[in-house]
Order: C-alpha cells, then structure tokens, then sequence
C-alpha cells in the first residue's frame, strides 16, 4: 500500500470521524491575545474548526479533562466570556486553486487586496500530512535564482528546501524575491517560446509578522517587475493576532501543495520563520504548556519539521510535481547556534548564510561561503553550468583565506599574488543589484570568461562594467552561440572554440 494510499484512507477516516461527531455547542470562559478558553465542547477534536458567530473561527489546539483551548482567527474583540461557540465537524481550509494567482490574501485565503470574491472550487486543510518516501523522487531540476553567486555556487533545486539566514537588514528577503521575479520572468519566455516541455513555477509569498509599509513594498516591486502573475501573497502581518501569524505559513503550504499535486511547480516564500516561532510561543504560554528553553515549547521543533517536510519532488506516478520551500530565519549578532536556526538547519536540505560584515563592505548578496551549502549542489545544474562553476567555490574560499592572512604581511609570492588577484575579480563578478536577476545564458557566460581568464587583464574596479559590456556584445553577436548551450545543456569543443572567437572580438572593442 502506497504512501499517498495511506495518507487518503487517514484523511477519509478523519472526515467520516468529524462529520458523524455531535456537532456539541460550548462557552468561552475567558479570551486573551487571540486565545480562547471553551467549556461544555466535549466531542470536540484536535484541529478542528470551531464557529464563534459573526464570521469568526478558530481552532482546537488545547484538548484538556475540563477545558478546550482555542486559537482565534480575525477580529475577535466582539468575543466575550459567557458567548457561544460552535463545533463545526470539519478540519480548517483555506481555497486553493489558479484563481489565487496575483492576488494578496490573509491567512484563511480571504482576499484583502479589494479585487473581489477569488473564484474557487476546492479547499485544501491547512495542515496536511507530508509526502512519505515512496512518492517522492531525487531533487534534479534546477531553479533558477537569477543571483550568480547563489546559482553558481549554492544551486537550488525544485523540491529543495533551502534555509536563507542571515540578521536583519542583510538582504534576506531580497534573495527571495529576486528567485520570484526571475522564475516569472523565465515563465513568460518559456511560455512565449510554446515549448511543450516547458513548466512554469508558480510563487507563494508568506509574509508573517512583517509590517504592512512592508508587505505594501514588496507587492509594489512585485508588480513593478510584473511578478504578480505568477505569484500569490499571504499577508499575516505585525497588527494581525498571533494566532493569525501562526496559521498563515501553513495556509500558503496548503495552496502550493495544490500546485504539486495536480503535476504543477511551485516555490513557496516563509518570510519569516522566528517570528512564526514568537507567535507559536506567545499562544502557548497563553495556554499554558509548559515552556523549554528560550520560553519555547517543547514541540517547536515538530512546529517547522511539519511544514517544511510538506515541500517534495513527487515522482511520475504521483504527478511530478514540486513544492520547493526558501524558509527565512533571523539571528541575533550572527548567532547560527540559537535554538529556532539550528532547528530549521537541521530540517533543510542547505543554508544561505549572509554575513553583516560582508554586506557593509559593499560586497551584496552578502554571502558567506564558509557557512552556505546546498546539499543537493550540482545535481541541480545543468552540465554547463556544472564545467564553468564547479570549481568556484573552492577558488573563494582560499581567496577569504588568504586575504585574512595577506593584510598582515606586503611579502607574497607570485602564485599567492595570482590567487588574491582572481578571488578578487570572482568576488567583484558575484557583486548583484537588488531585483536585478541575471538570465542562465548570462550566468554561464560571465562564469566561462572568468574561468577561461578574459577578465584577468581587467582591473578589478572595472569587472561590473566589463562585464556589462560583455553580456550587451554577446546579446547581439553571440546570442545564436548561447542558444545552442541552452539547447545542447552542454559545453561542446565547438561552441567553446565560437566563444572564444567573439570574446577576443569583444576584448579589442573594451580596450
């Protein structure tokens, strides 16, 4: 019997459980910072909906001998000790489905972007038991971030689950962003090219505890870059009730889920996982559960282990779709060892570690190659990128070695000289503007002329434009030959040979 076999007769069971159960009315006894305490809801179970009136609902977290504890979504400053509450018989949902697309919502899946009712026909529960062994597949196709340094070096793969970590104001969020605005913008040219083989990656964005000037801004640049249709926002901000802030990243889960399981891609955006983690924390000791270390509960771990786990590469028999999962976390002073980050490393497949001193050196995306690692590496590039990036890595880290120990001494021999010289031409290549993703046939060109040393003879104040100006010459002169890399995955003798002619034409034109 077959892992998604299992997972439906659980879910049928569930269902008939839930629907035959006596559907028992009960009291709030008291009601506190989105937590509700019920009497008399004896038939009541785990996770299920309760209905307080006037469009207001929470659910069962609490299951005690005398009382029921709750969690209340919305506005719930009409609620009071001594009102009704209802059992309802059913798991809580939210909709799911391409009418979410390029809207904003909250965390039940109701608009709040003033576009209207959103057109669906199905829901999905919010929490949802994760793909098994058995109906996933090995992470091998690649997704594009559109940041060299990211795909170069720290490839992510469609299924993956790839931490982006870093403390505040160091450009998290931006990573995630850019991956969104590049996956729609290589939508619209995949789909444009009616390539019969081409899938599109559909984007979730969890914004969870942020601000709603915020949330505003990064919807504006979303729909500046025209990302928006492709992507769905779910918006539990700063002023929504904790409760509301713990729901939503399982909320976004659930519609991506519905991507994966209908043969579709898409990349879901938890923006970010700390303050998920305060909110759990705050509704527990309102609760009352015993509290471990840093005040958290003892299942915050089980909290982030359940819903990253939902992101999967299913298999041909179960669809083939993918849910890939860039969980944000924020540390204190660059603290990687606090309790919520070593939680959500040891979950992921890899981390995206940015380094505060690097981001004010001017060095952006600040990325710290000591600590970054993807798990899955090159198994999610393509051969190409594979031969111009494969040993990159590597070079950058003796560069950062080297470098620390160079400052202490003028004394260097003519190898180490040539090392710090290309280390710094590599660190100067992977310098990226915010929003600015760059195309695959111009990450593999800009990597094949570093590798192949055409920027050696540049100085390295001059690399950015250089390379500026190599994209634009090849984007005219050479755009057939990058065609074929894309159409072959390879780098052939042949092609190699054809850019190496129209890069010596492009030479005598930059001196």
């Amino acid at each position: 019997m077959t892992d998604s076999l299992i997972d439906q007769i659980r879910r049928e069971m569930l269902t008939t459980q839930l629907s035959t159960t006596k559907k028992n009315v009960g009291t709030i006894v008291s009601i506190a910072d989105g937590v509700a305490l019920l009497n008399g809801l004896s038939g009541v179970m785990y996770n299920e909906r309760i209905d307080f009136g006037d469009n207001i609902f929470g659910v069962a977290l609490n299951l005690e001998e005398d009382f029921v504890g709750a969690v209340v979504f919305g506005d719930y400053s009409s609620l009071k000790a001594g009102n009704r509450a209802t059992a309802t018989g059913q798991l809580l949902s939210v909709p799911i489905g391409k009418g979410l697309i390029g809207r904003v919502v909250n965390a039940l899946g109701q608009p709040i972007d003033g576009k209207g009712n959103i057109p669906h026909s199905e829901t999905y529960p919010v929490e949802k038991i994760a793909p098994g062994i058995m109906p996933r597949q090995s992470v091998s196709q690649p997704l594009q971030t559109g940041i060299l340094a990211i795909d170069a070096m720290i490839p992510i793969g469609r299924g993956q689950r790839e931490l982006i970590i870093g403390d505040r104001a160091t450009g998290k969020s931006t990573i995630a962003i850019d991956a969104i605005i590049n996956q729609a913008r290589i939508n619209r040219e995949g789909l444009a090219s009616a390539d019969p083989h081409f899938r599109p990656v559909y984007s979730i964005y969890v914004a969870i505890g942020q601000k709603n000037s915020t949330i505003a801004h990064t919807i504006k640049t979303l729909a500046d870059h025209n990302a928006l249709e492709f992507a769905i926002v779910v918006n539990s901000s700063a002023a929504d009730n904790p409760a509301n802030q713990y729901i939503a990243p399982y909320a976004g889960c659930a519609m991506g889920e519905w991507f994966m399981h209908n043969g579709m891609d898409a990349l879901i955006v938890y923006d970010d996982l700390s303050k998920h983690a305060v909110a759990y924390r705050q509704i527990c000791l309102i609760l009352k559960r015993p509290s471990g270390r840093e005040a958290y509960p003892g299942d915050v771990f089980y909290l982030h282990s359940k819903l990253l786990e939902r992101a999967a590469r299913l298999n041909e028999s179960n669809g083939n779709g993918s849910l890939t999962a860039l969980p944000i976390i924020e540390t204190q002073a660059g603290d990687v060892s606090a309790y919520i980050s070593t939680n959500v490393i040891s979950i992921t497949d890899g981390q995206i570690f940015l380094d505060t001193d690097l981001f004010y050196k001017g060095i952006r995306p600040a990325i710290s190659i000591g600590i970054s690692v993807s798990r899955v590496g090159s198994a999610a590039q393509i051969k190409a990128f594979k031969r111009v990036a494969g040993k990159l890595k590597l070079e950058l880290g003796q560069y950062y070695e080297l470098s620390s120990f160079a400052q202490f001494g003028s004394d260097l021999d003519a190898k180490t000289q040539q090392q710090l010289d290309r280390g710094g031409r590599i660190v100067e290549l992977f310098k990226q503007a915010a929003n600015a993703p760059r195309s695959l046939c111009d990450q593999i060109l800009l990597l094949w002329a570093i590798k192949s040393g055409l920027f050696d003879g540049v100085a390295i104040g001059e690399i950015q434009e250089a390379a500026k100006s190599l994209v634009a010459y090849f984007s005219t002169a050479g755009m057939s030959t990058l065609q074929k890399i894309l159409e072959k995955g390879e780098l052939t003798e042949e092609i190699e040979k054809k850019l190496l002619e129209i890069a010596n034409d492009w030479q005598n034109t930059w001196q």
